[in-house]
């Protein structure tokens, strides 16, 4: 039978190794948690951009917590998949341009002053189709060097606009490519059949639509449903004695097998017109 000491002396013994194989374990999941993290990504690696405007490309690197990093020790080179000169490229300090794609000359920048905070972003202007495809962000920092890969997908998208005459209701968007469905709900939420929709598009392919919804009554709130495989716009416009209010949310797909990642709220009325724009992942 073991004395009363030599169970003390065992008892540390075990003690020593349980602790020694929590810190081993603590140290583990340290050191995986850190070789997991990128050292560069991006936020956003399947944006839409809207034709005809601004766009932003999401790019971030890894940076202390506690200081800045010096713009003159980072390097950046944007690239897009299929072609052989830069989109943008900045290196040390210093914008390089001179080999540039022509097509993104004069309509591509860097965030100059978010550099040394880690933001590799790329704005792209006055967005174009031709601009669709895959982005490569490569970062050279002192934190590491890595490539993040940005999948850019162009839509043309507006909210819809309504008009009231006599019992018609009528809902017309500028611009929608890839080319549209349309649909309309009643305020149950059931879908309205009575409703005609036309389509006028342009040498390019850009649509602009007309749809109209009759008979339709007053003081009620009625949806028009506007989408593609990549955006949605659910319009709801209340329509009283003589006038009508609208609302508008936008929603895009993160990919094509992905849920709604980007929520845009539009608000039209007679006497007020403006956007909110509200990022949430569902």
């Amino acid at each position: 039978m073991a004395s009363f000491g030599e169970n003390i002396f065992l008892c540390l013994i075990v003690s020593i190794f349980v602790t020694s194989g929590l810190i081993i374990f603590i140290l583990s999941v340290s050191i995986s948690v850190k070789t997991s993290q990128k050292t560069v990504d991006s936020n956003d690696k399947h944006p839409i951009g809207n034709l005809g405007e601004d766009a932003v490309l999401s790019c971030n690197y890894l940076t202390s917590t506690t200081q800045m990093v010096l713009a003159s020790r980072v390097s950046i080179t944007w690239e897009k998949e299929g072609l052989s000169e830069v989109v943008y490229q900045y290196d040390k300090g210093t914008v390089q341009l001179t080999g540039q794609s022509p097509r993104f000359k004069d309509r591509t920048q860097l965030f100059l002053d978010a550099i040394g905070k880690g933001n590799a972003s790329l704005l792209v202007r006055t967005v174009r189709l031709s601009d669709e495809g895959v982005y490569y962000c490569s970062v050279s920092a002192p934190s590491g060097t890595g490539t993040a890969v940005v999948n850019f997908r162009v839509a043309a998208y507006s909210a819809p606009t309504f008009q009231l005459t006599n019992s018609t209701l009528t809902a017309s968007a500028l611009k929608w490519f890839p080319k549209p469905s349309v649909s309309w709900l009643d305020a149950n939420g059931n879908i309205v059949n009575t409703s005609d929709t036309e389509f006028f598009s342009n040498s390019i392919g850009i649509n602009q639509l007309m749809s109209s919804l009759q008979p339709i009554k007053r003081f009620e709130i009625y949806t028009c449903i506007i989408q593609n495989q990549l955006v949605k716009a659910v319009s709801t416009a209340t329509v009283t004695d003589n006038s009508i209010s609208s609302r508008t949310f936008f929603s895009f797909t993160t990919s094509a097998a992905s849920p709604i990642l980007q929520i845009r709220w539009h608000f039209l009325a007679s006497t007020a017109s403006f956007s909110v724009f509200v990022y949430q992942l569902t």
